[in-house]
Parts: structure tokens; sequence; C-alpha cells
């Protein structure tokens, strides 16, 4: 009986699961403002389920979206009736996420994850394998390295926070990674982010001057319902799990929710949107958290958040095109950094404030940090730039981490030597 059991909870969760047969994603480039607006209207019609994969924003500019297979038709008819540009991007999204499972399930077969030394960097893990990693990670370097937990998320889960320290009360550098449940390959980046920390302190001359002066503080899952959720019901799961009163759609955008042009352009209203804001400022725990956190630390210097894709790294601000007051600063910075990134693979990165360089996006993380004093505050849109989207192999994972990690190389040296 208990085998029965165990079988029909299997087979609940498997059934659970979304399935994205059939289901594509387009990518439409709209060259007037008119097309733009169009488009954009896409995403009043609920009913069709469209999920914008990159928004609309300037003429010229590439809007990705994931359609259901059943609104394929509704969706290309309309966009060919008002002249409007698209290709296929992705032809059948589930057919990627089968190679995505079973490199996971192969991935794991080959892996000893009781060391940090024999964990499996190059492929995607789960939110228990990756607080596991924390708990070896600092087992393995009491000496410079500890967990903190900064706060529980809606559903009660710990918000990690990895300290690389070799001092008490200094200041700091922040990375988050994984605010946004869907877009992986940013804690998968952050695991090989923290192995190398430990592994290049004292034999990398630059890294060990950083933490003999500064902290580095790595959250490597900001959004752990949400992350959780990508593993078990719906893989395109993109924001946080709170519900949301009066309304059977969950969750807010976290990257929407902080006390930065809270509530304007760029981000939803409406809770069954990817950019629902939220009821508030800061009205999500997992968001709540990092506030109180930078608030109540005081000496954090540095805050990079770490999103994909898109292959940009950008600085404040994405609420307003004023700029910032440290704008010529912070855009040679990322100059430098990009520089940097590119130097090892080739991967071609844009770089620029948000407003002007991707879209407009009201409530964001670093045009938070940056208007509590944080100057150097940055976002990286990982790769790649569309043909994988949130689903990029998992064989893309430690290049993406290596190259990425030259960039914050920069930064944390700019930061370091700036304070």
């Amino acid at each position: 009986m208990k085998g029965i059991l165990v079988l029909l909870a299997l087979v609940v969760a498997v059934t659970c699961k979304e399935n994205f047969s059939g289901q594509q994603v387009l990518r439409i480039l709209p060259v007037t403002e008119e097309e733009v607006n169009l488009v954009r209207e896409l995403e009043t019609f609920e009913d069709l389920r469209i999920d914008f994969w990159q928004g609309p924003a300037l003429p010229n500019r590439y809007i990705d979206i994931r359609v259901p297979f059943f609104a394929l038709q509704d969706v290309k008819i309309y966009l060919e009736s008002n002249n409007i540009q698209y290709s296929i991007m992705i032809h059948d999204l589930q057919a990627l996420l089968d190679e995505e499972e079973q490199e996971m399930k192969l991935g794991h077969q080959m892996e000893n994850s009781r060391s940090t030394n024999t964990f499996n960097y190059a492929v995607y893990h789960t939110f228990d394998e990756i607080n596991n990693f924390i708990d070896t990670l600092v087992a393995e370097n009491p000496g410079l390295v500890s967990k903190v937990v900064i706060g529980n998320s809606y559903q009660g889960r710990p918000l990690n926070v990895l300290k690389f320290s070799t001092g008490a009360n200094r200041p700091a550098f922040w990375i988050d990674t994984g605010i946004h449940a869907r877009e992986w390959v940013t804690p998968a980046s952050g695991l090989w982010f923290a192995k190398k920390i430990v592994t290049d302190y004292g034999r990398d001359a630059s890294l060990t001057a950083t933490l003999n002066k500064m902290d580095i503080l790595l959250e490597l899952v900001t959004n752990p319902d949400g992350f959780v959720y990508t593993h078990t019901n719906d893989r395109m799961w993109r924001k946080t799990r709170s519900p949301n009163s009066g309304s059977t759609c969950v969750g807010a955008d976290p990257n929407r929710n902080w006390d930065a042009g809270f509530g304007g352009a760029g981000s939803s209203a409406s809770p069954c949107t990817e950019t629902y804001r939220g009821t508030s400022a800061h009205s999500e725990p997992e968001v709540r958290a990092i506030v109180n956190y930078v608030k109540s630390h005081g000496k954090i210097k540095g805050f990079v958040s770490i999103h994909s894709y898109s292959q940009m790294l950008l600085y404040p601000y994405g609420y307003t095109s004023i700029k910032a007051a440290d704008q010529v600063e912070l855009h040679a910075l990322a100059k430098t950094a990009v520089d940097a990134l590119t130097s090892l693979y080739g991967t071609k990165y844009t770089y620029g404030s948000i407003i002007t360089t991707i879209y407009q996006a009201s409530g964001g993380t670093v045009d938070w940090t940056y208007n509590q004093g944080i100057k150097y505050s940055y976002t990286f849109e990982l790769r790649d730039t569309g043909r994988y989207g949130f689903a990029l192999p998992a064989n893309q994972i430690i290049p993406t981490a290596e190259e990425t990690w030259l960039a914050l190389t920069k930064l944390i040296e700019h930061t370091r030597d700036n304070i």
C-alpha cells in the first residue's frame, strides 16, 4: 500500500509540472513607436498568456515573447496584419527543457557533492543542493566564509548570504543572483564565484588585497520560493510566490518592488503580469530583507544584481531619464568591466544606463541602492542574446561564470580602491 501511495505522489508531481510543448518564442522587431505600442497591447490580452521575455522598449530593438501553442496563430496573424516583423527564435520550448532536464540527471550522476572540490559546477542545481553547497563551503573554510541568514521568504525559506571576510567591521561589496526565478544561469554562476573566491584568496594578489580590506557578500538564491517553483511546477516562473488579495494570480516581480520610482512606467499594476510591482514598495519579504540588511550594515560600497539574459552591464537609472550624478564614472567603469569580460571568449556586451540601454523599469534594485549612496551599483544581464534565452544550456554555465568574474573583478577592484 505504501508503495502505491508513493507512486501516486510521483505521478501527481509529474502531471502538475507545466508543459511547454509546441510553445514558441518569437523575436519581434518593431520599427516605429506605433509598432512598439501595438506589441505592448499584446500584454493586455491576458487570455493569451503571453510571456514577455524581453519587454517592449524603443523602436528597432528586439522584443522576445513566449507564446502558448493555442495562441500562436492569433499572435502571428496580429503581427502580420500590422506589418510587424518577427521571426521564430525557439520552435519548441519543451524540447529545450527536456534536454536541460536530461543534462541535470546525467550531471548529478557524475557528482560527489560532499566536497566543493567535487561539486559539479557545470550543471544546474536545486535550492536544497545549493544550500548544502553553502554549508559545505563554510565548513571547509571556517576562517574565511560564514553564512548570514538575513530573513526568510514568504514561504519560510532562509535567505542565505555567504560572507567572505578576514576582519570585523569592514566595508563590503554585495552580489546577488537568482532574483528572477527562471534565470538559472545566475545562481549557477554564483556557485562558481563562491568557489573561485575561496580558491584564489592567498594566491591571487588582487582578490587577496580586496578581502584584506573589504568583505564580499553573495546571496545565491534571492528568490527561493520562485526558484523552487521553477524546479517543481513551472520552469518559466519569474516572480515571488506571495498571494495577491482579490486575484488568483500569485507573486510580484522582485525587481519592480523597490522604493525607487515605485509604481511608475515599466512596471505593472496587474497581479497577473510578469512585471507586477506588488502592493507597495518592499512588500515582498525577499526584497525587504535586503533593504533591512543594507541599511543596518551601513558600509556596503558596491552592489551588483545579476540577471539573464541579453549580455548587458547596466547602471542607474531605470525609472527616470535623469542621468545619475556619477554617470561619467559609472559608464567608464562599465566599459572597463565589459572589455575584461570580452577578452576571454569574445562575448559581446552592451552597457549604459538601464533606461537607455534596455528599457524603462521602475522599482528596480540598483536604482534603490544607488539612491542609498551605494555609488557602484550595477546590473548584469548574462548570456545569451536570445538563441536559448532562459533555457541556456548547462555547458555554457562555466564559460559564463568565468567571463563574468573578470568583469566583476574590475568592479570590485575599483570599489576597493575608491572607498
